[in-house]
């Protein structure tokens, strides 16, 4: 191979390059801030002009500092937030901004559609197959049986493309009618990128990322036909979907003065997936940011959820596709933020972690449900709370109580990951900024009762667009990712099962007084 391959990381507030080496070895590192626009309260948009210029600044700024020139950059990879999108038109203008993925103005939208009588019809059919499950759980691991099962729950909510698609075409002058006429592009942020890089030539994406807007079947590997005739959204506005690790074209020359081959495109959360060499059924990886995102490899056959999971393409590499079940915890991060900026009871992050280590709970809980409960619970109405104080409760009890609240959550996601996979687990391997705070993790393996990795880079999505990008053009092999992981601590269980329970039940009983808090 040449020395070097490239990533693009276009992530919610800001966009990055990075360049490895052969042996996965960070050799340089650019980032440029990218405005959030807020118009009104729940809006959220980027201006995506700006996020194309940043990241030619950020490609450069990387070649530079590193004293590196473009002609020795085997191959490009890029790693981009899930279901921010946009639509633009064949001069490459864009209609409207880039509205992105925890935008909420599509909320009525989403209302509206889902009593939709298709709707009703696919969620009463899904609910008679599931009941059917819980008598026959192999139905969860065939195809055409797990995508009706998981009809049962399905809903829209204003996270994923479809719906903020639909409000772009229905709300700016004209777009609906150039969006019939064909003269339109729709994308997510890779595709955007992809559509500059390459100077207009290529209309692509994989499917990590497609399989997040729900615009697409996972199970059937096909545009949604339902789906996008009752959000009204013409199918000529859609990209072409390709492999993961293949050929997405080549930059134009004029950019970096190189021909550039374009080798992946990948869905964050997918990335970060791949880098940590989750290749087997069972493999879990979670990344712990501001929230916390838990992702189970479930092989080559998409799972049914019971528990309303996110069964979502993982990555497809040569014509192989794999899947996934996906967790999200709304709050990690921004509780411990919340502790230093609300409380003032900690100078800083990482205070959290000797705080915790210095003492026990003692019987205080803390439920992270500052925007509600999300997976298993999907309770937008559940409040945070602290609950189990006493005389004695001092505000090392409150971090300690925070820390463990947050993996707490954890285990509930896997709880369900486990049971909807049927898959034992063995290990977790834990990645980003989070994850430094070692009695987080050391509790995570504690309470799940099992080993938990903490890889050198924290910072994984780069890492798994290189990877997948040095595998198109074979510089490495899958087996590779896994020896070139560099491990930079292991935790290990280290309380015994009957602490373990007794303290998880008592979460339970918190979690239960949170629920329905807001509804009156």
């Amino acid at each position: 191979m040449k020395k070097y391959v490239m990533a693009i990381d276009d992530g919610t507030t800001g966009i990055r390059a990075l360049i490895f080496d052969k042996d996965a070895n960070l050799v340089a590192r650019a980032y440029r801030h990218v405005k959030q626009i807020f118009p009104k309260t729940g809006w959220c948009e980027q201006d995506a002009m700006e996020v194309w210029k940043k990241c030619v600044e950020v490609m450069k700024e990387a070649l530079n500092s590193a004293d590196i020139e473009a002609r020795e950059i085997e191959a490009i990879g890029i790693t981009t937030q899930r279901s921010t999108n946009l639509l633009w038109d064949k001069d490459g203008k864009p209609v409207y901004n880039a509205i992105t993925w925890h935008d909420t103005r599509t909320a009525e939208i989403c209302d509206k559609m889902n009593k939709n009588k298709k709707m009703n019809g696919m969620r009463a059919l899904g609910k008679i197959f599931k009941g059917m499950s819980y008598l026959l759980p192999s139905m969860r691991r065939m195809p055409s049986m797990a995508r009706l099962i998981t009809a049962a729950d399905i809903s829209f909510t204003p996270v994923p493309s479809l719906p903020k698609v639909k409000w772009v075409l229905d709300n700016v002058e004209g777009a609906r009618k150039k969006a019939e006429k064909g003269e339109l592009f729709f994308g997510t942020m890779d595709t955007w990128l992809l559509w500059n890089l390459t100077g207009k030539k290529q209309h692509a994406t994989d499917f990590s990322n497609v399989s997040a807007t729900s615009m697409y079947d996972a199970f059937k590997l096909k545009w949604s036909s339902i789906f996008l005739d009752i959000f009204d959204i013409p199918e000529e506005i859609l990209p072409e979907v390709r492999d993961t690790a293949g050929d997405y074209g080549v930059t134009e020359k004029s950019i970096l003065g190189a021909e550039i081959p374009i080798a992946s495109m990948v869905a964050d959360q997918q990335a970060s997936l791949f880098a940590e060499g989750c290749f087997k059924e069972g493999e879990i990886k979670c990344t712990h940011g501001t929230g916390s995102f838990i992702d189970m490899n479930v092989g080559s056959r998409p799972a049914a959820s019971l528990h309303r999971l996110l069964p979502m393409i993982a990555w497809r590499i040569k014509g192989k596709t794999s899947y996934l079940l996906e967790g999200m915890i709304n709050t990690t991060g921004a509780a411990v933020e919340w502790l230093k900026e609300n409380l003032g009871i900690i100078k800083n992050p990482e205070e959290s972690e000797s705080i915790a280590f210095s003492t026990e709970a003692e019987g205080v809980y803390f439920v992270p449900a500052f925007t509600g409960l999300s997976s298993p619970y999907w309770d937008a109405y559940a409040a945070g709370i602290v609950i189990g104080l006493s005389r004695r409760t001092k505000k090392e009890h409150i971090v300690r109580a925070v820390l463990e609240g947050i993996v707490y959550r954890c285990r509930d996601v896997i709880e369900a990951m486990k049971t909807d996979a049927g898959i034992e687990i063995k290990s977790i391997k834990a990645d980003g900024g989070a994850s430094s705070n070692n009695f987080l993790l050391q509790f995570m393996a504690d309470m799940l009762n099992v080993r938990v990795e903490r890889p050198k880079m924290l910072d994984t999505t780069g890492l798994g667009a290189t990877f997948l990008a040095g595998i198109a053009h074979d510089c490495w092999k899958e087996e590779d990712v896994i020896q070139l992981r560099k491990i930079d601590k292991v935790f290990e269980p280290a309380i015994d099962e009957k602490k373990r329970e007794k303290l998880y039940n008592g979460w339970k009983k918190a979690v239960k007084r949170a629920l329905k808090w807001q509804l009156e």
